[in-house]
């Protein structure tokens, strides 16, 4: 069962601002953090964030895996203490991708670490309008409907499940009338957000790892438009 512990709720300025909302002390939020566990030996102290919101700064989907901190590190790299830890990012949307973050040697006689990226991406693996036809998710689920193909859907039960989690802490968020965090729009969310993650899971953000990662990136996005 989810309490309000485990949740982090914001809404970005200017939303109670739209016409069609009455109540200009809304308390609907637009952007929800939550921390979750699953209690099975296999998963036994791995945290979960699910974040989600709208007018953000980014529109993506992706699942981001973090790991273990290198044991070590601060002692081998006495000048970067906080060494970011490697990443594996399967990216759904915006640009199919799936890459890897993680701390090579930097170029030269420096012997310091920099994070770089290793991906594979579509759009730069295959060339998406000439020889392949990469329909959307949505285009991909109806398809399954017409061919009465169900692997992509949950099951009812599962869905159940999902609600018997989530409905006791949505009750109480309207019946106590809980506020969410402001937000600027354009933004990555509550300025809270990551001091959030950090004291529910010690992850402690990396505001955009080295120069040439978020670019190239970038460039990658840029090529699929």
């Amino acid at each position: 069962t989810l309490t309000l512990d485990d949740c982090l709720l914001g809404q970005y300025r200017g939303y109670a601002d739209d016409e069609t909302i009455t109540n200009k002390q809304t308390n609907t939020p637009t952007y929800a953090a939550i921390h979750c566990k699953i209690n099975t030996p296999r998963w036994s102290g791995v945290p979960f964030i699910m974040k989600a919101g709208k007018a953000l700064n980014e529109r993506k989907c992706e699942a981001r895996i973090i790991l273990r901190d290198a044991p070590g590190s601060s002692f081998l790299f006495p000048n970067r203490p906080q060494l970011p830890p490697n990443e594996i990012v399967l990216r759904l949307q915006p640009n199919p991708t799936v890459y890897i973050k993680t701390n090579i040697k930097h170029p030269g006689f420096d012997s310091q670490p920099v994070q770089s990226s290793m991906d594979m991406s579509y759009s730069s693996k295959f060339d998406m309008a000439k020889d392949y036809n990469n329909p959307d998710a949505y285009t991909r689920l109806l398809l399954d409907v017409m061919r009465g193909r169900q692997a992509s859907f949950v099951r009812d039960d599962e869905l159940r499940r999902s609600w018997e989690i989530f409905t006791p802490l949505l009750h109480k968020i309207e019946n106590e009338d809980i506020m969410p965090v402001l937000y600027e729009q354009d933004s990555r969310g509550p300025a809270v957000a990551d001091d959030f993650v950090e004291e529910k899971t010690g992850y402690v953000h990396n505001p955009g790892s080295l120069p040439g990662v978020e670019k190239h990136l970038q460039n990658i996005q840029l090529s699929a438009l």
